[in-house]
């Protein structure tokens, strides 16, 4: 009898990714548009709505700095979309594609971004409408 290992094609192979990342970020958007980019599937763990999601994050990586992308085990720290795709293409996870991703991949909040960040953290202490502004 003869046995022989089965590598399945790219198109067959879906990894198992878990995504530590901020609710309004240009760093974790850039990581969601690569996953839309590939149509990923993927578990996002918001470190913002969540602080157990970052106490987690921290101890899998070290430090605290996000966003981190979990591939099958291995561990990305502090990653942007750009560095998540080569990773995948590099890993054979994805096969590269000239399609453009919907957003950035390799850049930090808009104004835009850190407005809504404020607007969310004040809604989540109870006064909504009102800026919160931390020392």
């Amino acid at each position: 009898m003869r046995v022989t290992s089965y590598d399945p094609p790219m198109s067959e192979k879906n990894p198992q990714i878990t995504a530590y990342l901020k609710t309004f970020c240009g760093w974790s958007e850039g990581v969601r548009a690569i996953m839309r980019k590939y149509d990923l599937e993927f578990t996002e763990k918001d470190i913002i709505k969540n602080p157990a999601f970052r106490w987690e994050m921290e101890q899998k990586t070290g430090q605290p700095l996000s966003p981190c992308v979990e591939v099958d085990g291995e561990m990305l720290p502090d990653v942007s979309g750009e560095e998540v795709e080569a990773y995948l293409q590099e890993k054979g996870l994805v096969k590269a594609s000239e399609t453009e991703p919907d957003a950035p991949i390799d850049s930090s909040c808009s104004p835009e971004q850190h407005a809504k960040q404020a607007q969310a953290d004040a809604e989540a202490m109870g006064q909504p409408g009102k800026i919160v502004f931390l020392d």
